[in-house]
């Protein structure tokens, strides 16, 4: 059984005491492909140290995140750009739009969103999109944005069936994480009616622990437990969805 872990932050500095334990558990629960998302330049060469010392297992993204879309995002965009001249990337993310922490930067972050979406066309590679509070935003930029070389993740969807079935029609696959094993998170409800090879699944590690371990650091190997309650959702086995939801990433990232 092969489980694939979409979306983790592994170079996080919240793994600097047990980074290769905390892969090992994932490994020993099967999950061998972990796709790494960009957040700033600040994060590149952690990433870089991540990826040489797992190269059989670690896939790297880069963009911009959101959150880190300042003053200097200009400079920060002209990063990404340079790390995509020296080598190849899985795709262009985290990207997207934030608007739980600052609302004032959001013509910057819309700017920044844009850019890097064409970016990604241009490299004919997939985007993985960050949205916090920010759904209409979100697709507004992809409604002007959208075609055939427009396709991605919709990383940790927590939206309602209307916005997930919106999300879809621009070629995203939803991102689903530990707010699929919440209590109040709502999209258990619905997720049936979305078609399984319409989804993945992350952790987004260190973030969003599943339920038991909600509000404690989150890791890679409780990929297994979304899976289990993705499973019981769709009634299918916990390798069913390992087989699917990895097929899917594999057809989202082409490894």
């Amino acid at each position: 059984m092969i489980l694939t872990d979409t979306h983790t932050h592994l170079y996080s500095e919240d793994f600097e005491k047990d980074r290769k334990e905390v892969i090992q558990r994932a490994l020993e629960q099967g999950v061998s492909r972990f796709f790494i998302p960009a957040i700033d330049s600040s994060y590149i060469a952690a990433m870089y140290r991540l990826e040489r010392t797992f190269p059989a297992h670690i896939f790297l993204m880069m963009g911009l995140h959101p959150t880190s879309v300042k003053d200097n995002y200009k400079e920060e965009l002209l990063r990404v750009e340079e790390e995509f001249e020296k080598r190849d990337f899985y795709a262009v993310g985290e990207i997207g739009i934030d608007l739980y922490w600052d609302k004032s930067l959001l013509e910057k972050q819309q700017i920044a969103f844009k850019q890097q979406i064409q970016l990604a066309k241009r490299k004919k590679l997939p985007i993985v999109i960050h949205c916090r509070d920010a759904f209409d935003e979100v697709f507004e930029v992809l409604e002007s944005e959208k075609g055939p070389d427009l396709f991605g993740i919709f990383h940790c969807f927590t939206g309602d069936l209307s916005q997930a079935k919106r999300a879809l029609s621009y070629n995203m696959k939803l991102g689903i994480g530990g707010v699929v094993t919440f209590k109040n998170g709502g999209i258990d409800k619905f997720l049936n009616e979305i078609p399984i090879k319409n989804i993945v699944l992350e952790t987004d590690a260190p973030y969003l622990s599943p339920a038991p371990y909600r509000g404690k650091r989150n890791e890679s190997s409780y990929i297994k437990i979304i899976a289990e309650k993705v499973a019981s959702i769709y009634a299918l086995t916990v390798a069913e969805v390992a087989e699917i939801t990895t097929q899917n990433s594999r057809d989202i990232f082409e490894v």
